[in-house]
């Protein structure tokens, strides 16, 4: 069920009222959002439904375990059933395959015939999410961030609440658990924030993302049949149709959320205005990239050991975090390609060399020059090997010439990043992610017709997040 399909429309219709109704009954309006999540869910295939109840049962459990042990030893083999189980459960579903078939590869380099099996399984939806979200509870139990949640239904609800669950935000226990446990008064600003919410991400989805996407799939699946300019404008369609999905649904989920008196955590915050590498991670997905932070990072030592080390753990963050987003080498090129970036930064920063940014100059050229690295990185995690990201950076690098065909792109192109950023310049001056709200009545109103009457002209299709493969 698609966020952006009438089926949900009607879905979410249905379960707002019955959630109003039951405003005066905890326990029932957390049932009735568990219920929902679950139909939410099992609208894919209802037989992933097992593994979600897994998840939750274990970590219900590991949590439980590693509080009320007093012996460190328990408490560590708590912890590890937890984290085995959920690495487990995907690595099995979503790098088996990928796991044997790159072994049979590497096998025939040496001349070897191997026949080994592949299951060919269907990946879940939203398990790289929801196995981060549990995982992260269980490990913040173990530090001490959080208490052991003794009532299986919030667990279960912080597990499965359907707007975040398939695409995040990953959210921490400690932050939504507590929003669960009591009683949630809608006010009237909620509503607003809610829809202002909702409407840009159907925007950013609907009219930005989803209308380029055509233009770019069919320069990436041929990029010689198109001059180099063709393939760079491609490129920063594709930046502009990923974040649109991306950042689209994530604020579609925090607005469902915040009608529900539940307030989710910001996962963009203007990527593209990023001035270093180690910034846009900063303001890129960023409920993932501080995951991997709080809990893979640190976890290996962080910058406590030494530049060396501080360089190491940069890099395998960057791997794993790459592999992350899908089982295929071009998401690992992806992670490696970052990493590098960021061990770049960190020694460039650690010798004291940098850019003056503090004047207008320098800030240009540190977000002009982000940029360019962050849209190499695109072609890498567009491409689905690396002939095709060779054939596409050649093409780039060689036949840079303007077509006439190049308009058919720059127009939609160009317009769509550049509205995206003066929108996103304005909420960075303003401070103030709702700016639209601030607007006196009338060109609200104005704001928030355009947006509504864009995303019913350009219509519902429902197309598929891009995010929801991993």
């Amino acid at each position: 069920m698609l966020f952006n399909s009438h089926l949900f429309l009607v879905f979410f219709a249905i379960t707002y009222v019955l959630y109003l109704v039951t405003r005066r009954s905890l326990p029932i309006q957390n049932t009735l959002l568990l219920i929902a999540s679950y139909v939410f869910y099992g609208a894919w295939d209802w037989r992933f439904l097992s593994l979600i109840w897994a998840s939750t049962a274990v970590d219900y459990f590991a949590a439980i375990g590693i509080e009320s042990s007093r012996c460190e030893r328990r408490r560590r083999l708590w912890l590890f059933v937890s984290v085995a189980f959920n690495l487990g459960l995907l690595g099995f579903f979503k790098y088996y395959d990928f796991g044997i078939s790159s072994f049979a590869m590497l096998l025939s380099q040496f001349g070897f015939t191997p026949h080994l099996p592949t299951l060919r399984l269907i990946l879940p939806v939203g398990i790289s999410f929801y196995t981060f979200q549990t995982m992260s509870y269980s490990i913040d139990v173990y530090r001490g961030k959080c208490h052991a949640e003794r009532d299986p239904l919030v667990v279960a609800l912080y597990v499965a609440f359907f707007p975040q669950l398939v695409a995040g935000p990953i959210e921490r226990a400690s932050r939504l658990m507590p929003q669960l446990k009591q009683a949630r008064v809608i006010s009237r600003r909620d509503v607003s924030m809610g829809m202002h919410q909702i409407l840009l991400g159907y925007f950013k989805k609907v009219v930005l993302a989803d209308s380029i996407a055509p233009m770019v799939d069919q320069v990436f699946a041929s990029p010689h049949s198109y001059s180099g300019m063709i393939a760079l404008l491609a490129t920063l369609g594709f930046a502009v149709q990923i974040y649109g999905d991306f950042a689209g649904y994530s604020l579609i989920a925090r607005g469902l959320a915040r009608l529900m008196g539940i307030e989710l955590m910001v996962n963009f915050r203007f990527p593209y205005f990023a001035e270093s590498p180690r910034d846009f991670w900063r303001r890129w997905h960023i409920s993932l990239s501080s995951w991997l932070q709080e809990y893979l990072y640190i976890g290996l030592g962080g910058s406590r050991r030494g530049r060396a080390r501080t360089c190491v753990n940069l890099m395998v963050t960057m791997v794993l975090g790459g592999l992350w987003h899908g089982a295929a080498w071009n998401f690992v090129l992806w992670g490696v390609y970052h990493g590098v970036l960021l061990v770049i930064w960190h020694t460039f920063e650690g010798l004291g060399i940098g850019w003056k940014r503090k004047r207008a100059l320098g800030y240009f050229f540190s977000i002009s020059t982000t940029m360019g690295f962050t849209l190499f990185g695109w072609i890498l995690f567009r491409c689905s090997s690396t002939a095709q990201i060779a054939d596409f950076t050649w093409q780039i690098m060689t036949d840079l010439r303007w077509t006439p065909e190049a308009w058919h792109f720059a127009v939609p192109v160009l317009s769509s990043f550049v509205l995206l950023q003066a929108f996103h310049y304005w909420q960075m001056v303003a401070q103030d992610e709702f700016v639209l709200l601030r607007l006196p009545l009338p060109q609200r109103c104005a704001a928030f017709a355009f947006l509504f009457v864009s995303i019913v002209t350009v219509g519902f299709h429902s197309t598929p997040f891009i995010y929801f493969q991993f």
